[in-house]
Parts: structure tokens; C-alpha cells; sequence
């Protein structure tokens, strides 16, 4: 395939235009790293690995971009630029990001599981459920909360919880049940939301 023109498409993207009136838009860069110019003939397996570079060099600019916001998991980091990139280019690009530690699931189940205990203060059972939606493996998430899992502290987060939260609604048997379902979405379980409502020596039935 022989080029016909090389021309600026917008920002850093180059046209180059074949004299079939095909074209590729590519990077500045892999413009410059393949040392295309007018007149070349290049075949076509070669033209389908400029692209592939292309896509490439895209996918991992987008996956930076992502983590200049946030940590993302590898399964997460994947799954975002599955839908615009093949599954080699995903793959490649999220490997290469995790052997530069860019993306680290352990690191980044710390960090969650620290928001979602601490600042969150959801029960085991739905910080699990969240980690795991993230892409997390089940023996990192188990890593990550094992240190949350002291019945003491979970009682005292649950405890304070309530007493920010909930306290206001339990003046009826309404409220309480009100309390109840609400602490059951946010994980935790039926012990540990009477435990803590036992505190409260509510005088009705609920």
C-alpha cells in the first residue's frame, strides 16, 4: 500500500491517506516511530500493526488518564477499556500497568476496604459484595478485610453508625423496623443489628 499523503488531522493525530483513498489516523509518535513518509510503499500486515500500535498506545494514555482520578483494579481497569480496544491490547496494557505498579489490587483492596468500612461503614457481608463487584479476587478481599473482622470494633463502627444515623427513627415499631432494613442493606446481620438495638431497651415488640 502506497502513501499518497500525510496530513494533520487534529491535535497530535496524523491522516495518512493511501492512493486507494484508504486512510489511518495515528499519533504524531507512531508516525515518527515507524518512519512513515509520502511515497512509501508499506504492505498491508504492516499497516495493520501500525494500527494495532496505535490502538495500543491509546489504550494505555486512556487507562492513565483513568488512574490520574482513581486506584483501579486490573479486572476494573480491563473492563474499562474492553469495549473500545481488543482483548490483547487490554491485556498487554494492563499488565504492563501492573509491572510498573500503577495498578496494584492489594494496594488498591486496602485503600477500598478503608472507605468502605471506615467511611462508609457497611457490614462485612455488602464490603465484600462491593470489593468483589470491583474485580477483586476472593483471597485479596479476604486479605483486605481480615483486619475489619474484630466483632468488637464492627460492634463499635455499628454502634456509632446508629447513633449518627438511626437513632432519630426509633421511637416506634415503624422506625425500628425502618432501622433494621437499612442496616441489612448496608451488610450487616440480623446479630449484629439486634445486639446494637438492644442497647437502646426499646420497651415494644418489633
Amino acid at each position: 500500500m502506497k502513501i499518497a499523503e500525510i496530513s494533520k488531522f487534529k491535535g497530535s493525530t496524523m491522516c495518512v491517506l493511501f492512493e486507494d483513498d484508504s486512510r489511518i489516523y495515528i499519533h504524531d509518535s507512531i508516525l515518527s516511530e515507524y518512519h512513515l513518509k509520502e511515497g512509501m510503499d508499506i504492505p498491508e500486515r504492516a499497516v495493520e500493526e501500525i494500527t494495532e500500535a496505535n490502538d495500543r498506545r491509546r489504550a494505555k494514555e486512556r487507562a492513565l488518564y483513568l488512574l490520574d482520578g482513581r486506584d483501579y483494579s486490573f479486572v476494573e481497569m480491563y473492563r474499562k477499556l474492553e469495549p473500545n480496544y481488543s482483548e490483547e491490547i487490554c491485556l498487554d496494557v494492563c499488565k504492563e500497568l501492573a509491572s510498573l505498579k500503577l495498578i496494584d489490587d492489594r494496594r488498591y483492596a486496602e485503600s477500598l476496604a478503608r472507605q468502605l468500612f471506615e467511611v462508609k461503614r457497611f457490614g462485612m457481608y455488602k464490603a465484600k459484595l462491593e470489593m468483589k463487584r470491583r474485580g477483586l479476587s476472593d483471597s485479596i478481599i479476604e486479605e483486605a478485610a481480615e483486619q475489619y473482622a474484630d466483632e468488637e470494633e464492627a460492634f463499635s463502627r455499628l454502634e456509632e453508625l446508629v447513633e449518627k444515623k438511626y437513632e432519630r427513627y426509633l421511637t416506634d415499631e415503624k422506625g425500628v423496623k425502618k432501622v433494621k432494613n437499612a442496616l441489612l442493606r448496608q451488610g450487616y446481620s440480623y446479630r449484629e443489628i439486634n445486639a446494637v438495638l438492644d442497647l437502646y431497651d426499646l420497651d415494644f415488640d418489633d
